[in-house]
């Protein structure tokens, strides 16, 4: 816009006769035209020239945003500062004021302005419930990040008070009483249900909740659908029939991933992306985690031959730019985890879309064509559990053969370990640890004398709770040690440390078990139904010792109390597993990147010839309102023997009342005639076991 359109604008501002409406209008169209420097000018003068008007605390507020925009926290902190000191009922200005006071540190300033806005009266309405909202989960937050959890979920609980049923709050809730390890995690209160709850689940806490994976599908499957985000109607991007002509050029192969960094992901894939066949393969990335940084980013940096930042594009630019690159395959390594980007993938801006490594199950939904797992993970009969077409690589995870492990060994004692003890370890996150998981480890350490159960450290809220819940079953609490977090390299070197690892079921070790391996530890797992509980069954079997994957909770207990027995046989097998290292089947990621590469063959072969896999989503609707009425944490379902057979006498009762239509899962025409037949029946047609065992045999 030129200047003599803003002298117009400043002109009617000095003259008096700009009313706060023309000062916004204006402000705007200099904002849309590229000017937002013009736009604060006319604030300023406005406010300098108005500072009795009540309704300023708006043009503060206003002038907030675009001081923030251009980088002056300072300013906007100031701004929204006069904007409270007019109006202290002025909710929205107190919640960015918080924020940006957290952004420069000032916690407790902006803990201070969000407690305003839920103590203050106000109005019971639409608006001012969600500024409550707001309020509580910024408050909730923070005091988790900084492990203040009883706070932050009191903060959570009332938020819920006011909306049972947002589904971002109950998603939050439920992954903070899981990381406590409070048990149960689902436990509903006056005005909030246990179907509140359940319905809320982030798929991601559903896989470290239970290990019914056909409730997992369904909760993905919902999860997707809302997530996902609103689509355009006309979506240019959208190359879903777009031809693959491999005649002339490589194939182009993109992944996107927030993780691609010092993080697990970042860590299992950094060799990979170097061994890919260049003449092949054109690999491409696109990056949507925060700002990177650290010896793995370098690496991935480094091979990868297209990188790109898309943390702040919106869903329609990223996947404009992934269609305007013509990829092919687009690889979803975040699936249903932070920062994931599904509204990009929602837009399909490849032909070809594919779930795998960075989410332990499946997407659940209409845009994902395939996902990848192995023969043990997703072992043939399985499929039923996904959305997505199963395929299946030799193993399913890859490995550094690179990673750095620490030239200082620590002792025993510098770890703080007892030096005659015999040691179990889990280094997994306690947001797995289950209360039957727990139990079957306190009964292993009650059954072998002079043993420790070393953790990671966790928040002291959570030690309390581990602690104390083990010294009411008779475990004295030095005898539970947690180690502090380090670096990667640092706690690679004390694994050796522990005689024993102990994995967490329903949701497994994944990358912690291949350290473990590779460190020569020996780790002890039980391998359920579900995705997330098989993987670490896969890498133990793959490192070469497929004895230490059991089938039953009780086989669990007792390989793990009789190894501890047997010291001999432990020491044997740990230098087994030292011995095959660089033979095993895990860590031979030529091998993995090979057929990785054929795996994309056959998927492009199946589009050529148009047979594309297509989700099959019938009746997973009813599978959530079926599975969420179950009491997961009173009943194990690892431990039901005829998984099938169960989901099938809950959808009987569902069909009576609403009919349903077969799907490729458990509910078949043959049900449906059965339950119509006799509708008093309390089972219907067997379950042929998908496999020897539920469990995994």
């Amino acid at each position: 816009m030129s200047d003599t359109v803003f002298m117009t604008a400043l002109t009617s501002v000095t003259a008096g006769t700009a009313t706060l409406g023309d000062v916004v209008g204006a402000a705007s169209r200099f904002t849309e035209a590229g000017q937002p420097h013009l736009a604060e000018q006319i604030y300023k003068v406005w406010i300098g020239l108005n500072a009795d008007h009540p309704q300023v605390f708006v043009a503060h507020f206003n002038l907030s945003g675009l001081q923030a925009a251009a980088g002056d926290t300072a300013g906007a902190i100031a701004s929204l500062e006069a904007a409270v000191a007019v109006s202290a009922d002025f909710a929205p200005a107190h919640i960015n004021l918080g924020g940006l006071l957290e952004r420069t540190g000032h916690l407790d300033r902006a803990m201070e302005q969000w407690s305003a806005v839920i103590s203050r009266p106000a109005p019971v309405n639409g608006l001012m419930i969600g500024y409550h909202k707001a309020a509580l989960r910024q408050m909730s937050r923070v005091l988790m990040e900084h492990h203040r959890l009883a706070a932050a979920e009191a903060s959570l609980r009332q938020a819920l008070d006011l909306n049972p049923e947002d589904r971002e709050v109950v998603e939050q809730f439920i992954a903070m009483r899981l990381g406590q390890c409070h048990w149960p995690a689902v436990e509903p209160w006056e005005n909030v249900t246990r179907k509140h709850l359940m319905a809320g689940f982030h798929p991601l806490s559903m896989a470290a909740y239970t290990d019914d994976p056909l409730l997992q599908l369904a909760c993905a499957r919902r999860y997707s659908e809302q997530a996902s985000g609103e689509q355009p109607p006309e979506n240019p991007s959208d190359r879903r029939h777009a031809p693959i002509d491999l005649t002339s050029r490589r194939l182009r192969v993109g992944y996107v991933s927030s993780d691609l960094r010092d993080h697990a992901v970042g860590y299992l894939m950094a060799e990979l992306f170097e061994l890919h066949d260049r003449a092949k393969v054109e690999v491409f990335a696109y990056y949507c985690g925060v700002e990177p940084k650290g010896r793995i980013h370098e690496r991935a940096t480094a091979s990868i031959e297209h990188w790109k930042t898309i943390r702040d594009l919106t869903d329609d630019q990223a996947a404009a730019m992934i269609a305007a690159d013509g990829i092919d395959i687009l690889v979803d390594v975040n699936g249903h985890t932070r920062d994931a980007r599904l509204g990009v993938f929602a837009r399909r801006p490849a032909p070809i879309q594919v779930n795998w490594l960075g989410f332990p199950g499946t997407m659940g939904s209409s845009f994902h064509n395939y996902i990848i797992g192995d023969d043990w993970i997703t072992p043939p009969g399985s499929e039923a559990w996904y959305s997505e077409h199963v395929l299946r690589l030799p193993c399913y995870q890859p490995n550094d053969r690179k990673r750095v492990v620490s030239d200082v060994r620590p002792t025993r004692a510098d770890a703080g370990l007892p030096d005659d003890a015999f040691v179990f370890c889990s280094f997994n996150g306690a947001q797995k640890f289950t209360k039957f998981t727990f139990d079957r480890w306190l009964e292993i350490v009650s059954r072998t004398p002079g043993s420790v159960l070393w953790l990671l450290e966790s928040a002291p809220e959570t030690h309390k709770q581990l602690i104390d819940y083990a010294e009411a079953k008779g475990i004295a609490p030095a005898r539970i040690i947690f180690a502090p977090k380090k670096a990667n390299p640092d706690h690679l070197a004390r694994y050796p440390l522990a005689d024993l690892f102990l994995d967490t079921v329903p949701y497994g070790a994944h990358t912690t078990a291949s350290d473990a391996l590779w460190m020569g530890v020996p780790v002890v797992t039980l391998s359920g139904r579900s995705f997330a509980s098989r993987v670490c069954g896969s890498l133990v079997r793959c490192a070469g010792a497929p004895e230490l994957v059991v089938e039953t909770p009780r086989d669990f207990v007792e390989k793990a109390v009789g190894l501890a027995a047997d010291r001999p046989a432990l020491a044997a097998l740990r230098a087994r597993l030292v011995a095959a290292r660089d033979s095993s089947v895990l860590f031979d990621m030529d091998l993995l990147t090979s057929r990785l590469e054929d795996l994309y063959a056959g998927m492009v072969a199946d589009h050529q010839a148009g047979r594309l896999p297509k989700p099959d989503l019938t009746n997973l609707e009813t599978y959530l309102t079926v599975g969420i009425e179950h009491d997961h944490e009173a009943q194990e379902v690892l431990a039901i023997t005829d998984y099938e057979g169960w989901w099938k006498s809950r959808l009987a009762r569902r069909h009576r009342a609403w009919p349903l239509q077969p799907d490729p899962r458990v509910w078949s025409a043959a049900d449906i005639a059965a339950a119509d037949a006799d509708p008093t029946a309390q089972s219907l047609t067997p379950s042929a076991p998908r496999r020897a065992r539920a469990a995994g045999a």
